[in-house]
């Protein structure tokens, strides 16, 4: 059996005059923060007094000690560098590296054997800086165009760390992936690719693998999946394996079934029965499909999990961190929880981060969270020359191996943005028959993926409308970026069109007040001042967010309340289009709502900030993706109440239309009974007797069902007559957390209690929250020990609380 060694301890950081500890896995900037050499980049401005850390090379030291003579070879294995790299051991240089996405691995067995098994042999890894690489990239192959003004498409590096327009520009260096020697004899595993399919009951896992020798011989290679076992013997360097497992219990989406996995072991074995080296992953059993047929509306794109046809319920994830060595498991299980309570069943990994950890999917395959995996390409032409195809080809292969095991992952995606940046962007005039990266997404890529992963659909980008027969964001074929409301139009243009599938869509909100009150310590807080415009990455976001509030609210004076209405905002926003597309199944088959998570504290489109914060719109997403979605629409130039039922069973339901005026009263009222079957949306008309007056501004219709409830004002909310909100506020101390019981004496529009201002640790579990008049909420609040001063802790919570308010 393989022996290894990790290399964790015992690394130093140098640049000139600086020699400080470093810790591995890390990065330059975390290593310079823990030794108190440059301050925190999330606070305040100080991302502008640490640039020089990017601009600067920096070498890591250590010393390999006494080591294990046993094996015949010794591999010295890097999981991660970011990312130009020149490795020295001893006074010999052993290999250079220029890709952040991809592992590496060196044989230094003569280089040790030179050298006293109990001697102290240097080991040194010096990054160059990511910008001086890709300069010199950009410089020999030619400018391309680029939606950002760092050179990030001629590196492979994670993107966003150049900047993004919801985050910082921290261009670090470091190995943010572990380090080992693996000391090994005879054979060692190299690869081993499972094709997991299903024909009918019977399950089959397909174990492909290659190996890597010290010597020839025969070897066997033994798996078991379960009770399920089979052995092969060979001579070469690769075998086929397969294993049967009938009657197989299959992996389902959450919602959909359980999530069965299967441990899974593969052995190699010499020819004396000794393990040279083993093989474990948890598979899942499950077939994947991807309709894009054409149809009256356009060509599809719907996703399809043991031929069950599904509704994406999605988002789009960014890396964690700015400095991804920071996400640890549990931090991944947090967000990933998160996510899955919110009714998510897909996240995709938006192209221009990073290929998560192992144990990102993992979890998803746990929790039953379908991942959509970008090829890491964003925003840009990216040259097709080298030095960075054979990178890229690299770097493709080894994740589509390392990730294909996951039966969480169901699609490959070749690019963001950058097929409809060709068409859109100006790009193929500037670009003058230079290449810019559609040999990899429409050849190379497909290619790699039909070759090693069969099992899975490929999507050439997002958006893209599977040809350039049609544009590449046309609603009515493949994928669509929704980017015209937000950055010019109002949210209610959401309701327009039908696209078949919204692989992007957002609005922005500031983060939680205690995450603003921690980013910018010691200032002011206004919506311009200068520490909130520095975490406002998007061009001109907060003349959008500005605008986005004139359409429907009176612009507020003070920050508290600016505060307020921009996170309802982005609430509306964002329930408006789901709302609408998922009442259009089966001809729209998916959102993706762009973002789940941040990277840091900044204004953004993100529905968890940057401390980890839950802003209202993640408390709307587990209402707009539950199973059962009630809301009003418009059809054909009616109201109708829309039914949208994604579970197995029938939803048979009244629901009760009132007919209610501003100050509570009701004028009109109604039951309609429905019935919508599994996986289906019905579609009920309103009575013309219900309907509000289209003109008074006094009069809203309200639509409940088994607890849900839907709401519609015929009038933009400023010119809807809302009366000051009233009502009275109690506290009840419970064992484990604290419950604030709120009851209406007036209607009360979208209430709030940011429990966040009540203490930094609380945390409230609901969002927005409508009430008519005599109706109560109770809100539970964790994180929170009130003092026995009843009225401070009352007047502490009523302090927390909004609602709408007149115009």
């Amino acid at each position: 059996m393989k022996d290894v060694t990790t290399l964790t301890e015992g690394w130093t950081l140098r640049h000139e005059n600086t020699a400080i500890p470093a810790q591995v896995p890390g990065c330059v900037h975390t290593d310079l923060l823990a030794a108190g050499r440059i301050p925190d980049p999330f606070l305040g401005r100080n991302e502008q007094e640490v640039a020089w850390v990017g601009h600067t090379d920096w070498t890591y030291v250590t010393v390999l000690g006494p080591r294990d003579t046993a094996h015949e070879r010794t591999d010295l294995v890097f999981d991660g560098l970011d990312t130009v790299a020149e490795i020295t051991l001893g006074d010999e240089t052993i290999g250079r590296t220029r890709n952040m996405h991809r592992s590496h691995r060196f044989d230094i067995t003569r280089r040790l054997a030179d050298a006293s098994p109990d001697a102290e042999v240097p080991l040194s890894v010096h990054f160059t800086s990511a910008y001086t690489e890709a300069q010199a990239v950009r410089t020999a192959l030619g400018e391309r165009p680029n939606s950002y003004p760092e050179p990030f498409q001629f590196i492979r590096k994670m993107a966003c760390s150049f900047g993004w327009d919801w985050g910082p520009t921290l261009v670090t260096a470091g190995m943010w992936r572990p380090v080992r020697l693996e000391h090994w004899s005879t054979a060692r595993l190299y690869q081993v690719r499972p094709l997991v399919t299903v024909d009918g009951t019977a399950g089959r896992a397909e174990l492909r693998i290659e190996v890597e020798r010290t010597r020839s011989g025969p070897l066997t290679a033994r798996a078991r999946i379960g009770e399920h076992t089979a052995s092969v013997t060979f001579s070469g360097d690769s075998a086929i394996l397969t294993v049967e497992v009938p009657d197989v219990t299959l992996w389902w989406p959450r919602g959909y079934g359980e999530q069965i996995l299967h441990e899974t072991q593969l052995q190699l074995i010499d020819e004396e029965g000794r393990t040279l080296d083993r093989w474990e992953r948890k598979l899942g059993f499950r077939t994947v499909t991807l309709d894009t047929e054409a149809d009256e509306h356009g060509t599809g794109f719907t996703l399809a999990v043991n031929g069950e046809r599904l509704f994406a319920r999605g988002v789009n994830w960014i890396p964690d961190d700015v400095f991804p060595s920071r996400v640890t498991p549990d931090r991944y299980r947090t967000r990933l929880t998160q996510a899955a309570e919110a009714g998510i069943d897909l996240v995709r990994i938006w192209g221009g981060g990073i290929y998560e950890a192992d144990a990102f999917y993992d979890l998803c395959d746990e929790l039953g969270l379908m991942v959509w995996q970008d090829f890491l390409f964003a925003c840009a032409a990216y040259p097709e020359e080298q030095p960075l195809r054979s990178e890229i080809e690299a770097e493709a292969r080894e994740n589509v191996t390392r990730l294909m095991p996951h039966p969480s992952l169901v699609l490959w995606n070749g690019n963001n943005e950058n097929l409809w940046g060709f068409r859109d962007w100006q790009w193929e005039e500037r670009l003058a028959g230079d290449s810019w990266g559609e040999g990899y997404y429409l050849g190379l890529l497909p290619r790699i993926v039909a070759e090693l992963d069969p099992t899975r659909p490929y999507w050439a980008g997002s958006p893209w409308s599977g040809s350039w027969d049609h544009h590449p964001n046309d609603p009515d074929h493949g994928t669509t970026h929704s980017w015209e409301v937000w950055n010019r139009t109002d949210y209610t243009d959401y309701l327009d069109t039908v696209p078949r599938f919204v692989a992007e869509f957002g609005w922005q909100a500031p983060p939680a007040h205690a995450t603003l009150r921690r980013a910018l310590p010691g200032e002011p807080l206004r919506a311009d001042s200068p520490g909130m415009l520095h975490h406002q990455k998007a061009e001109d976001g907060n003349g959008k967010l500005a605008r986005g509030l004139e359409h429907h609210f009176t612009l507020p004076d003070d920050f508290d309340r600016w505060h307020y209405l921009t996170q309802v905002n982005q609430a509306r926003a964002i329930a408006t289009g789901i709302e609408h597309w998922r009442s259009h199944w089966p001809r729209c088959a998916g959102t993706v709502v762009w973002q789940l998570n941040d990277c840091w504290p900044v204004t953004s489109w993100a529905a968890i900030d940057g401390d980890g914060r839950l802003k209202p719109l993640y408390h709307e997403l587990r209402r707009l993706y539950a199973d059962r979605l009630l809301t009003v629409q418009s059809r054909d130039g009616r109201l109708v109440v829309a039914a949208v039922n994604q579970s197995a069973t029938a939803w048979v339901t009244d629901v009760r239309l009132r007919r209610m005026t501003a100050d509570g009263r009701t004028l009109a009222q109604t039951i309609l009974p429905v019935r919508a079957a599994g996986r289906s949306v019905v579609c009920a008309d309103v009575p013309d007797e219900l309907l509000p007056d289209a003109g008074s501004g006094k009069e809203l219709l309200i639509a409940d069902a088994d607890g849900l409830r839907a709401l519609h004002l015929p009038v933009p909310d400023k010119e809807f007559a809302y009366p000051v909100p009233s009502y009275e506020v109690d506290v009840v101390r419970r064992e484990d957390r604290v419950d604030v019981v709120v009851t209406a004496r007036t209607l009360l529009r979208d209430l709030l209690l940011q429990a966040d201002r009540v203490a930094p640790t609380a945390t409230a579990d609901r969002g927005l929250v409508t009430l008519l008049p005599g109706e109560s909420v109770t809100i539970g609040v964790r994180g929170w020990s009130p003092s026995s001063d009843d009225a401070g802790t009352l007047a502490k919570v009523k302090a927390a609380l909004f609602a709408v308010e007149p115009a």
